[in-house]
């Protein structure tokens, strides 16, 4: 298969003016009367093409039904050139001063003709479809009139106009209600759409005015929702834009561009399966990436997908010479590590950008100093802690510019966090099956909403804060399409418009783990898989890993950390000529270490409690279903004072995974279910331990009642400290 070519492709488009026009007739008949004047051309074959030319222009000018003294002017051009060119052909002129200066006059009469008809012709069509309009407009405000009237039996009220949208989908009607009814009923939306005959995909919303009183009906007459909208942005339409503007996301009923603000405020997506939560997560992407003052972070600790297809053309193909996702973190560990960073960037630029802040109490992001924007997917699969860093970066980010766009299934108390939810004052919610969803997402308007109003795969609802700073009630959309091979296009574009992270930000303890964070991601992300050599920059360096919190398996990236000691007081370097760590003593690391070290640290060496050497220093225990109630003896000769129940708990839901749920957990350890449960939720009690989500754990789609590990190795820490 040959090649497709790169080479510029020929404009054959008439792309002329009316002038430019009259200038290329002129030309052509003076080169006529020029050479035709050489070669013996008769001067009659000038006049017959001047009468057709003035035939074919009176054709022209009645199908587009131009004013007739329009027509007359330039069927009289026509055949005042054929005039002038057949004279200079009889007496063989064109060549002279004097036919050559009454060629140009008529050329610029020609021209500046051809300019005034035009301009002339524009402004009559512009107010013939004014006129149409107005006509339209002023039929369907005395049918609303009369249908408000006979739907709601109102008495007074006034239709004050009525506003049709672009691309004829649909229209607003501006309505003064009277002063003893001023709201329509419950049931308005339906009894309207009734009465319209409405199509599939039509549909009715009602707003507030300008001032009190006055009410918007919006109808959309158009199913907009229902067509497939690509993606406009292309290689060749990508001019610079900046996150001031906010993200495009698509379109709305009334096509226009639904766009969500993430300069001020974070941003809340949500979706059940299948309903293009990711293509709406990659299209935000596109719109983030798209801008030269946005860096973009991404964690899915899920396998990465929503940066796979925008690493690719940087780490696989290497036509991008940098990554257009900044950071990936795409384990739990690598996430920490991220939100360390962030966090203590954003303490840093607090304090080094003092002098930015003297009109206002914000940044103004540029790309010297971008907007740091974290896009999380699948928040239900993050641990508490996690959860917890994520918040910090939520309250504390919004004055120096780093913003959180969060994506999971529901908007309900066991996926996101109640800072999430509060303080995500943009919010997405892709196609659902229960109404109920979206109320839980949207506080105010949410009970209005229809899910059938956005049944098509890729639709949904959003509100976002406008100019004023005023949120929107929930709108019905549809998300662009976007698609592997449109990404990796824009991703060549995209990159040479990347902004850095600035010196302030990364002079933070956590971020020395910043540079070598490609040499831990890339080779599990893509194995043994031969990458690109853009990526050399990236890698070719010592690797660090911070040293993990042997009871958590927290990253330890500042010595401030909670778990620190003089043990793990410093990263662990893994030269740049290996591609995956390597052991280094007793250094907890990821993978199986981690796994083991964890294990270890909830039971003794042996596995079972040390027998006192001595029966002078014999330890008395007291014990109620592998709880500890009562132990004497010297320090060294007590047993492990974490209860066995719970020690051994903790090991199997860290073998799970870190998750699993109650009935498993009681099978594990050959248990009843009820029996086991209450005591285990005992020992959480008994040191001040709350199980996270009610209680409930969500592995894959179900949600049951179950533990994490987080919640039993903080209990096991307790336990620890209180002895």
């Amino acid at each position: 298969m040959a090649a497709k070519s790169t080479a510029p492709a020929l404009d054959w488009g008439w792309n002329h003016s009316p002038a430019t026009s009259a200038a290329l007739v002129a030309g052509g008949a003076y080169t006529v009367a020029a050479t035709g004047a050489v070669t013996g051309l008769p001067a009659s074959h000038a006049l017959l093409v001047a009468g057709a030319g003035a035939a074919a222009q009176a054709g022209a000018d009645l199908y587009q039904r131009r004013p007739a003294g329009h027509t007359v002017a330039r069927c009289a051009a026509w055949l005042t050139a054929g005039g002038w060119t057949a004279s200079a052909l009889a007496d063989h002129t064109a060549l002279t001063w004097s036919s050559a200066g009454w060629w140009a006059a008529g050329t610029a009469a020609a021209m500046t003709l051809a300019r005034g008809l035009a301009r002339a012709e524009d402004t009559a069509r512009t107010e013939r479809v004014q006129r149409r309009v107005q006509k339209w407009a002023n039929k369907q405000a005395g049918e609303w009139h009369d249908r408000l009237q006979r739907l709601f039996r109102l008495e007074g009220h006034e239709v004050q106009g009525v506003r049709p949208w672009k691309g004829d989908v649909g229209y607003t009607v501006r309505v003064l209600m009277p002063s003893n009814t001023p709201e329509l009923p419950a049931d308005a939306v339906r009894k309207l759409a009734v009465d319209l005959r409405l199509p599939k995909g039509g549909g009715i919303q009602i707003l507030d005015g300008e001032i009190y009183g006055q009410t918007l009906i919006r109808v959309t007459a158009v199913d907009v929702l229902a067509k497939d909208l690509d993606l406009p942005d292309t290689p060749q339409e990508t001019t610079v834009t900046t996150i001031y503007d906010g993200i495009p996301l698509g379109l709305k009923p009334d096509a226009e561009e639904a766009r969500i603000a993430v300069v001020d405020e974070c941003a809340l997506v949500i979706g059940q399966i299948g309903s293009g939560k990711t293509n709406a997560v990659n299209v935000a992407n596109a719109g983030a990436l798209r801008t030269d003052n946005t860096l973009v972070m991404h964690i899915d600790v899920t396998g990465a997908g929503i940066s796979l297809p925008w690493l690719h053309s940087w780490a696989v193909d290497g036509t991008a010479n940098v990554p257009l996702i900044d950071w990936t973190a795409d384990t739990v560990e690598e996430a920490h590590i991220l939100c360390d960073t962030v966090i203590a960037g954003i303490g840093a630029r607090k304090a080094g950008h003092q002098d930015l802040l003297t009109e206002d109490d914000k940044l103004t992001v540029s790309h010297e100093l971008p907007e740091v924007l974290v896009v999380v997917d699948e928040i239900a699969e993050l641990p508490p802690a996690l959860l917890r860093k994520l918040d910090t970066i939520v309250n504390t980010g919004r004055a120096v510019r780093a913003r959180v766009l969060i994506c999971g299934l529901r908007a309900t108390q066991d996926v996101i966090t109640a800072a999430m939810k509060k303080q995500s004052r943009v919010r997405v919610g892709m196609r659902v099956s229960d109404p109920e969803e979206l109320s839980h997402l949207f506080p105010t308007g949410g009970a209005r909403i229809n899910p059938k109003s956005a049944p098509y795969r890729g639709c949904g609802f959003y509100s976002s804060p406008d100019e004023e700073d005023v949120v929107s009630d929930p709108t019905a959309f549809k998300a662009y399409r976007i698609k592997p091979q449109q990404i990796r296009a824009l991703s060549t574009v995209y990159a040479d418009r990347r902004p850095r992270l600035e010196d302030v930000f990364l002079d933070t303890e956590p971020a020395q783990y910043y540079a070598s964070r490609w040499g831990r991601i890339l080779p599990r992300l893509y194995k043994a898989k031969q990458l690109a050599p853009t990526t050399i920059a990236y890698t070719d360096m010592d690797v660090l890993y911070p040293p993990l919190n042997e009871l958590t398996g927290i990253p330890i990236t500042s010595i401030t950390d909670d778990g620190d000691d003089e043990e793990s007081n410093g990263p662990r370097v893994v030269a740049s000529t290996t591609t995956a760590p390597a052991g280094a003593g007793q250094q907890a690391r990821f993978g199986s270490d981690l796994l083991s070290d964890m294990l270890n640290a909830a039971r003794t060496a042996t596995g079972q409690h040390d027998q006192a050497g001595t029966e002078a220093d014999a330890t008395v225990i007291q014990a109620d279903f592998g709880r500890v109630i009562q132990q004497a003896g010297a320090p060294e000769n007590r047993p492990n004072p974490v209860p066995q129940l719970l020690a051994d708990a903790h090991q199997h839901v860290v073998a799970a995974g870190g998750r699993m749920w109650s009935g498993d957990l009681a099978a594990a350890h050959g248990l009843e279910a009820r029996a086991f449960g209450t005591e285990l939720n005992r020992l959480l009690r008994e040191v001040g331990v709350e199980r996270p989500g009610a209680g409930t754990v969500r592995i894959g789609e179900d949600t049951k009642s179950g533990y994490l590990a987080e919640t039993l190795a903080e209990a096991i820490k307790h336990y620890r400290d209180t002895e």
